[in-house]
Formats: structure tokens, sequence, C-alpha cells
């Protein structure tokens, strides 16, 4: 049992002693010392919520958004939500904050709280400090009766973050639907089952769901790495299926699994979209160097600057890391799995990427696969 508390949020196991684990008391504490940050910046700040679908979801969801709205603050609740829409959340209600309640791909005996700035991005590093600063000196404060927040049920978020995705410029629609792929999708009993069958719908694909009952009965181990998904893996080659999807219970993981049931790796899952991406929009990329050396092996016809600096820098036009994420400048500078689902799809070139990436490249100019035409 452990209790965590960082400047990128507090996470802990649920049950035993107030310190020692993520109790309901930790939990009232950490959200009030997120919110008297908020009260000592803003006279009347706004905070989005949301959660996956964890078995102490309600409970601790339900104490942070009371705590909220005890400090004064207005609170829009996504209720079942997933990471990246949270965070787009923040930007499209003009939000002073947000809070994502998932403990991410850790076991099910886990939760966490996610604290995110304005910007929709985690707070940073400095922010984190003031936060456990708050919380040391006990210096939370709460609202008189006539100063409480007001509350509000936000409806529609996942559709219209799938609408964003869909009305990217290189995301193309027509393009996909037209090739009628099957997909199966692990969505390990949480959120992912509720954006990602969605979106694959739109983009005119045959959706096969398993563990699609956001529940937070994980059917097995939430990280998506190969090792865990060997049933989807599997799955994948009995139906016949042109690409498998993973994703973590919060959907900020994202794995895919080629049309011979291997795992694609996260790796060059990042390099196709990032070749994709800057095929069409050169610019600036910030990476990790494992991936900073395979783009700067692209051809040469290709011009662009690679280095690595502060997330949202403002020389940068996207970004990526390794497990996998991306980011945007267009959108907004957070991770977004969903976003990231259409690019396998998206029409990228054959035959662009080195040898060593071996069967899963095709040959033809024109969409083969999912994952062998990228």
């Amino acid at each position: 049992m452990a209790l965590i508390k960082s400047i990128s949020g507090f996470r802990g196991t649920i049950g035993g002693k107030r310190g020692d684990n993520l109790t309901p008391i930790d939990v009232v504490e950490s959200a009030s010392a997120f919110g008297a940050l908020l009260k000592n910046q803003y006279p009347r700040p706004k905070v989005v919520v949301g959660r996956d679908a964890r078995i102490s979801g309600p409970i601790v969801h339900g104490l942070v958004v009371q705590t909220l709205l005890a400090q004064g603050i207005d609170v829009i609740d996504l209720g079942l939500s997933t990471t990246p829409t949270v965070e787009m959340g923040v930007i499209w209600e003009k939000a002073q904050g947000g809070v994502i309640i998932t403990a991410s791909h850790n076991p099910k005996e886990w939760n966490a709280l996610k604290f995110l700035n304005a910007e929709g991005d985690f707070i940073s590093p400095g922010t984190g400090q003031s936060i456990l600063r708050a919380l040391e000196a006990n210096e939370m404060d709460f609202a008189p009766v006539d100063e409480l927040g007001a509350y509000v049920q936000g409806v529609g978020f996942m559709e219209k973050h799938v609408a964003a995705i869909l009305a990217y410029p290189l995301v193309d629609q027509a393009l996909v639907a037209g090739r009628k792929f099957r997909v199966v999708v692990d969505a390990i009993n949480s959120t992912g089952a509720l954006i990602i069958p969605m979106l694959l719908e739109q983009l005119g694909c045959e959706v096969i769901l398993l563990n699609g009952t956001p529940n937070g009965q994980f059917a097995h181990n939430p990280e998506p790495l190969p090792e865990h998904l060997t049933a989807l893996s599997e799955e994948v080659r009995l139906r016949g299926a042109d690409l498998g999807v993973a994703v973590d219970p919060d959907v900020d993981r994202l794995a895919l699994i080629s049309e011979d049931g291997t795992a694609f790796g996260e790796e060059y899952t990042l390099v196709a979209v990032a070749d994709l991406v800057l095929r069409q929009r050169p610019g600036n990329t910030v990476s990790n160097m494992s991936l900073l050396q395979s783009l700067a092996r692209r051809d040469g016809k290709i011009r662009r600057q690679l280095f690595r600096q502060r997330r949202g820098g403002s020389a940068c036009g996207y970004e990526n890391e390794g497990n996998p994420g991306r980011h945007w400048r267009r959108r907004q500078w957070g991770s977004d799995r969903p976003g990231s689902a259409p690019w396998p799809r998206c029409g990228g070139r054959a035959g662009a990427f080195p040898d060593r990436l071996g069967p899963f490249w095709g040959k033809s100019d024109g969409i083969q696969s999912p994952i062998s035409s990228l």
C-alpha cells in the first residue's frame, strides 16, 4: 500500500490509513490544496473534472467535485472521460484548471489526482511545489454558503473531441472510410470503450470491441505492452482484422497490433505519425533521442530542425514522446491518443521508412492495410 505526493499530482492505493494510502481524507486534502492555489490566482476559478472507469472512481470523483465546490470553485463535471478529453475540455471551457482522476496504466488498486493548468496541460514543477507547500501548511480555506461553487454537468465532450480529430486537416476521413477496415479494440473495461469505437466507426471502420464495459474490472494488466495484449493479437489474427488498437484506462497510452498479430511498436508508431505530419506540415520537432535519430535518418527531401526543449516551446509545431503521445500546437499541448488512432490509416506513403522496419511496410502508393501502408 502506498501514497505518493509529488509535483505531478497525488496517487496511491485505495484503503488503509490516512497518510499511508489514498484515503478519502487524503483526496479532500489534495483537491483542496489545488483549489487553494487556484483561489489565490483567480477571483472565481472554473475547473474541468473527469475520471476513468476505475472501481474507486465514483468515490474519489465525488470527493474532488464536492471539495472544489466547497471552496467556491465552479466545476464542469465530465464524469467518465479520458485524459486527452479533459485536457481539451479545459481549453474549450476557458477554465483555469482541470483534475483528471486516474492512475493511468497502474492496477485497479490505485487511483490518483492529476492536475491541469489553464492551458490544458499538466501543471509545472513550480506549481506542483506550491500545491505541496499549501498542503503542508494547511492553507486550505472554504467558501461561505452564499459563495459556493456552481456545478455543471458536462455533456457531449467525447463527441466534441472526436469531431475535433476528424476536422483535423491531415485526417482523411473519406480515404479511410473507403477502405472499410476491420479493427479490433481492447478497451481494458475503461473509458476507451466510449471514445475509440465512436471515432473508428465515424471513420467507416468495422469495430470489434474487447473488454468494452467501463466498470474498472481490468481484464489484464492495464499497461498496453505486447506481453499484456496476447488476447488482442490472437483476435486480430482470428478475425482477419487490419489492425488492433489497445489503450490504457484513461486513454493516454496507445498500442497498435499489425494485421499478422504482431506488436507494431510504440516508437515506430511515433515515427510513422511524425513522418506523415511533417511531410504535410514541415516544422521543428521535439522528441526523445531514439525518435530523433529515426527522424534524422529520413531522406533528405524533408528539412527540419530536431531538438529537445520544454514541451510547448514557441519554436515547435509537433512533439512526441515514447509512450506514445503526440502534441500538436493546433489543438493544445496535451497527449492525444484518440487523436493518434486515425494516423496509421490516413495515407502515409508506403516504403517511406528504412528496411529495418521489415514487414510493417507495404510496397504500393495506395493504402493496403492500416499498418503495412504507413
